[in-house]
């Protein structure tokens, strides 16, 4: 019965909008996973506040964050469905989707810094990428940058020994789920709203996160220890339900994608900057300890993780994951 309801929504929802588009204005119901006052929270709202007045209020973004509209394991078959037009997924979403070579991102150490991700999301091999979503009838429009992940819990984890036996909430991707396994920690799959209660019941005992998801959830306040690791990424792809944006007119479609290149610039210039500031906000609240691992230290992360890439070559493609690397080095 909810199946049918969502679809019958669905349904209406698109002959409404065809039936509108000719008056204004056109709503776009965006909807992400994270507090407001995240690299992407800020993003969404620069992008509405950039694409109402672009199209001089033709079209009105309604931004639903922090899981308030749905979870993000529900978010992209709502987008599929019609239910959302716009969603803006961590990479590693698309995994389970079927499109397993975006997991190429999860890959530890695949990236070397900002400027190396910059040649591959502005580059060919991302834009071969978001392509492959067209037969998900979904549209992908931009990478919106988060930043590098650190590992959190409530012990120390100087080396990736101490990680062993730790319970370590992951997004649902084989590469992460690997990832934690050859460090000896047990991975969890769990939904990102739940992640907080979790690690302040034991539920699991820690997370990898950027420090700005780690400081909006406030997940600080339940994790003792934090090490820069500076192991994975995360980051978003801007997508839309691809019916809804081909049926919007010409000129607003323009109008939308101007606002979204300009939105995207935006985005992956404050995301350091944010994630700098909430590093600094957590050793500033005392209730972790942060631990920057030495050079020797960092040489050994790389070398228990990086032969997950190896691992992980039949699942995303040997071929693909050379490129990568060939393009960053």
């Amino acid at each position: 019965m909810k199946s049918y309801l969502v679809c019958l929504v669905a349904a209406w929802s698109f002959i409404s909008a065809g039936a509108s588009f000719a008056d204004a204005p056109i709503f776009i119901k965006f909807s992400h996973v994270v507090a407001k006052d995240t690299p992407k929270g800020k993003a969404a709202e620069k992008f509405k506040e950039l694409a109402e007045a672009a199209t001089k209020g033709k079209v009105k973004i309604e931004i639903y964050p922090n899981s308030t509209l749905y979870k993000d394991k529900e978010e992209l078959e709502a987008l599929q469905l019609g239910a959302v037009q716009m969603l803006a997924p961590s990479l590693a979403k698309f995994g389970p989707l079927g499109i397993k070579e975006f997991e190429l991102f999860d890959l530890p150490f695949i990236f070397q810094d900002k400027k190396a991700l910059a040649k591959v999301t502005e580059g060919p091999i991302g834009r071969e990428l978001l392509n492959k979503l067209d037969a998900k009838g979904i549209l992908g429009l931009a990478y919106w940058d988060n930043g590098f992940k650190m590992m959190s819990s409530n012990r120390p984890m100087h080396a990736p020994t101490d990680m062993k036996g730790l319970k370590m909430r992951i997004q649902a991707s084989k590469v992460l789920d690997e990832q934690m396994r050859v460090l000896g920690a047990n991975p969890q799959v769990m939904a990102f709203s739940e992640v907080y209660q979790a690690l302040q019941t034991g539920v699991v005992d820690g997370a990898e996160n950027p420090p700005s998801n780690l400081y909006t959830q406030k997940m600080h306040e339940v994790q003792k220890h934090l090490t820069v690791t500076n192991h994975g990424y995360i980051g978003y792809a801007v997508i839309v339900n691809k019916k809804f944006w081909d049926k919007l007119p010409v000129e607003v479609r323009t109008q939308l994608e101007g606002a979204m290149r300009e939105a995207s610039k935006y985005a992956n210039t404050i995301a350091q900057q944010e994630n700098d500031r909430a590093l600094e906000a957590v050793k500033k609240a005392g209730t972790t300890t942060v631990y920057t691992p030495n050079e020797k230290e960092k040489a050994t992360w790389q070398a228990a993780l990086l032969p997950v890439q190896k691992t992980m070559e039949d699942r995303i493609g040997k071929e693909l994951i050379a490129a990568v690397n060939k393009a960053t080095h």
